[in-house]
């Protein structure tokens, strides 16, 4: 079998994406063969792998499934959402009927709404959070947005071993009973800016940005009053993010992830 490929990244975080709306339909359940093409060392090399199917109930432009670089399906990727936004519009010329630059789609967790700016810079909205389900120890900051996120507030970020750190409370039994947890590592740079580090789970490693944990942390920063501005700037190891919200009483909505997303290459591989 022939499979027709795509690669992008944002800030970092690689993507293979496969146009999966009218072929390509069976892979979708060959986890070890998904695992091998994401290999950096025996495949093509990703974070994860993204299949634009159609949206069975025709109320956006397309479904995006997600997949961890271990094969296995997994919640949302803020970053793969991103590339999808521009690999759908750009190249697929899904939403081109509009006369604004945007996408609506949907993901395991609801619908999204994207945008594709100058300069290659797309943006994509998330999820409301309630306040509620925020969770504020005494070390850590849990919330999900899209993606279940353990925020840690630490000094010298670029000091500390995030894959030893990281995989340690990555598999606290707390955590396996639901999957797992992303792990952050979060320090404050100004009152509008900060930076974060990230342990996935389902890559196993750190990765260069992680787009879910980079909105995680900043409402965990808003919810433990280190930061307040509306508009945050997000460093990662992979280049800049901004995060945008509305506070109210109880929610954080109006969330929005922007960065740039790149098109690396194109390809097929038999499997």
């Amino acid at each position: 079998m022939k499979l027709n490929f795509f690669k992008y990244q944002g800030t970092g975080n690689d993507f293979i994406l496969i146009d999966s709306r009218f072929e390509n339909k069976e892979i979708e359940k060959k986890h070890f063969t998904l695992k091998k093409l994401c290999d950096r060392n025996f495949g093509v090399g990703a974070d994860g792998i993204i299949f634009i199917k159609n949206d069975e109930n025709n109320f956006s432009d397309f479904y995006m499934k997600y997949h961890n670089s271990d094969g296995k399906e997994s919640t949302m990727c803020g970053n793969g959402g991103r590339c999808a936004v521009f690999f759908a519009y750009r190249k697929l010329k899904l939403g081109g009927e509009r006369k604004k630059e945007e996408v609506h789609y949907r993901a395991i967790d609801g619908f999204h709404h994207g945008i594709i700016n100058d300069d290659n810079l797309i943006s994509i909205s998330l999820i409301d959070i309630k306040k509620n389900e925020i969770e504020i120890h005494q070390k850590h900051v849990f919330l999900n947005t899209g993606s279940p996120h353990h925020i840690l507030f630490v000094k010298n970020i670029k000091k500390i071993d995030v894959y030893q750190e990281g995989k340690k409370i990555r598999f606290q039994n707390s955590y396996l009973k639901n999957g797992g947890v992303n792990v952050n590592f979060v320090e404050i740079v100004e009152n509008d800016t900060v930076f974060v580090r990230t342990y996935e789970r389902g890559v196993e490693n750190e990765t260069l940005s992680c787009g879910t944990g980079a909105v995680a942390s900043v409402i965990a920063g808003y919810e433990t009053n280190r930061i307040s501005s509306n508009k945050i700037m997000v460093n990662t190891m992979g280049g800049k993010l901004w995060v945008s919200l509305k506070e109210t009483k109880n929610e954080y909505k109006n969330i929005y992830l922007t960065g740039p997303v790149q098109f690396i290459f194109e390809g097929y591989v038999k499997i």
